[in-house]
């Protein structure tokens, strides 16, 4: 009886021995894994210029781009102006969009209902789409709204140049002197706009959040 009592013994712990090793060898089975994100942020950035150009509307030979003009007002001239956006390098996908307001609204209401302010705008309607036109009586102004045709598909290491707006504007000839002479002072701003394309679907879901 003592004997098999020894043996039960020595068998218990023979297990607690093993049982024993066994945990020994488990804490060293470990193992250790991380990941480190670098987060960055993006960045939409445009530029806005145009041809420098003589005031009877020519352009200037080897001048660099500016940002603004002066023009001297001739019945049945053409004048160059080409409002070009460019989105730089390392932007997201993005909308653009053009506003060009010009001020003394009243005096335009006033010319004959032949003449229509958007016709004396070469608009480049291949790239820019027409979408609407709203009229500020308080401060005087038209606002014309452009819609880049599609999403501008950026690149990491250069300049992405749009077509311009429109290439040139030409004042009619069916103006008269004194109707001409109203629009003295007259003034063309041009603002552009760009917004992220990731998140909407659409270009009116895009501006409809800039707007808000």
């Amino acid at each position: 009886m003592k004997s098999k009592r020894k043996a039960l013994i020595m068998v218990l712990c023979a297990v607690l021995l093993v049982s024993t090793t066994m945990f020994a060898t488990i804490a060293y089975l470990t193992s250790k894994d991380e990941v480190n994100n670098t987060f960055t942020v993006g960045n939409v950035h445009i530029t806005l210029d145009e041809a420098k150009v003589n005031p009877d509307g020519t352009l200037v030979p080897n001048a660099d781009r500016v940002k603004e003009n002066e023009y001297k007002l001739i019945p049945g001239h053409e004048y160059i102006k080409d409002p070009t956006v460019t989105v730089k390098a390392n932007s997201e996908e993005c909308y653009v969009r053009a506003l060009v307001t010009l001020n003394k609204r009243e005096a335009l209401y006033s010319l004959p209902s032949d003449i229509k302010i958007e016709d004396c705008f070469v608009i480049n309607n291949e790239s820019w789409t027409y979408k609407n036109m709203t009229a500020d009586t308080e401060k005087d102004t038209y606002t014309y709204e452009f819609w880049y045709n599609s999403i501008v598909e950026t690149t990491r290491d250069k300049d992405t140049q749009l077509p311009a707006v429109f290439e040139k504007i030409i004042v009619p000839e069916s103006l008269t002197n004194a109707q001409l002479a109203t629009l003295t002072g007259l003034e063309i701003n041009v603002v552009a706009h760009a917004i992220q394309a990731d998140g909407f679907e659409r270009a009116e879901e895009a501006w409809t959040a800039f707007g808000n």
